[in-house]
């Protein structure tokens, strides 16, 4: 039997750290941040533009619950939205987009499935949030929950890209989730939901974003400051600093 050997005298050297970008775990910024005392501000957008779109009802069900537990919420309308790169980022709706995600500390997504997948009026509200815009993230550090409605059976397709897409900005998504099966039998003439299982999983959902929104918004930085940006923020400032001057 081969036995098991010992590690190398230089196993606990590290030659590919750059030590002045890699930090120890900051225990003051994770749990003696200074706490926020104004409203959670939550940006909420909807993947339709039917008269009677049911991911809207819904947004505008989740916007009640969200103020009613104390949120600031601004729901943005997507009609008149441009395709992505159809034009530039000066476009009316874009900037209002923007401006919204900047001003949020979290945000609600509900899209409709359509086809197995989100809608694309969904993905084109996503699509104009880059990563990076002036040097500031529009989306990185918020906390996001997602939802989606439809026509038949409950599916999660929705969602699940959704999940994907939240990763990919870089956003806190809570764990829990709202599908609407048959969304046309869940509200009434009014557009209220009606009371049923459903409606309660988006009163679930609310609460947690809301509490997840408290405990990371003052700490979305520290948790989002990564080594890798670090080290290549200070490879360009060295860059900068050392060119000869003309």
């Amino acid at each position: 039997m081969r036995r098991a050997s010992a590690l190398p005298e230089n196993s606990n050297t590290f030659p590919n750290l750059d030590e002045d970008q890699f930090h120890a775990i900051d225990d003051e910024a994770l749990f003696d941040a200074s706490r926020s005392i104004h409203r959670p501000r939550v940006l909420m957008l909807y993947g339709s533009l039917r008269e009677r779109s049911y991911s809207r009802l819904v947004t505008e069900e989740a916007a009640r619950i969200l103020r009613r537990l104390g949120a600031e919420v601004r729901i943005y309308n997507p009609s008149g939205l441009p395709l992505p790169d159809s034009t530039g980022a000066d476009h009316p709706k874009v900037k209002e987009l923007r401006d919204l995600s900047m001003w949020s500390e979290a945000h609600v997504w509900c899209s409709p499935e359509r086809h197995g997948s989100m809608s694309g009026v969904m993905k084109a509200q996503i699509d104009w949030l880059p990563l990076s815009v002036g040097g500031m993230r529009p989306t990185q550090g918020r906390t996001l929950a997602v939802m989606q409605v439809s026509g038949g059976s409950q599916s999660f397709n929705a969602v699940n890209q959704l999940r994907i897409l939240g990763r990919w900005m870089r956003m806190f998504t809570i764990p829990n989730q709202s599908s609407v099966a048959k969304a046309f039998a869940e509200f009434d003439e009014a557009g209220r939901m009606k009371p049923s299982a459903y409606y309660n999983r988006i009163v679930d959902v609310m609460e947690e974003l809301m509490k997840f929104t408290f405990l990371l918004r003052d700490r979305s930085a520290y948790l989002t400051d990564r080594y890798s940006e670090r080290v290549e923020s200070a490879e360009e400032v060295g860059e900068r600093v050392n060119q000869r001057s003309i």
